[in-house]
């Protein structure tokens, strides 16, 4: 079962990510922009940032490591309650969501590093 500390590992290997805070909890960012958020709210679970219709596809998966709150409706960001999501699948969400938010050049320099 990943914690906060494994989404901060993953998180921390992506060029230019901080920890920082929002909402008074703790909080991932790249270049300012929060793509990851540790609910401590009464339904916990992660808040990654994502497409309308990346989230969409999570929640019709059926999978029970992704929900949302009447709160979350129409946003594009996805709960993610982290006793129930796989390791590999956490890494692939926080890569996206860092994609997301991460300015083109930090993500044209990362792809050029990995080709």
């Amino acid at each position: 079962m990943p914690t906060w500390d494994d989404v901060v590992a993953i998180a921390v290997a992506l060029p230019e990510v901080e920890q920082s805070t929002s909402y008074r909890t703790p909080s991932l960012t790249v270049q300012g922009k929060s793509f990851a958020r540790l609910r401590t709210e009464a339904e916990g679970g992660l808040v990654l940032m994502c497409q309308i219709d990346e989230k969409e596809a999570l929640l019709a998966s059926g999978d029970p490591a992704f929900y949302t709150t009447p709160h979350y409706d129409g946003y594009g960001a996805i709960l993610v309650d982290l006793e129930k999501v796989s390791h590999q699948q956490l890494t692939e969400l926080i890569e996206d969501a860092w994609r997301d938010r991460a300015p083109v050049r930090v993500r044209k320099a990362f792809d050029a590093e990995r080709s």
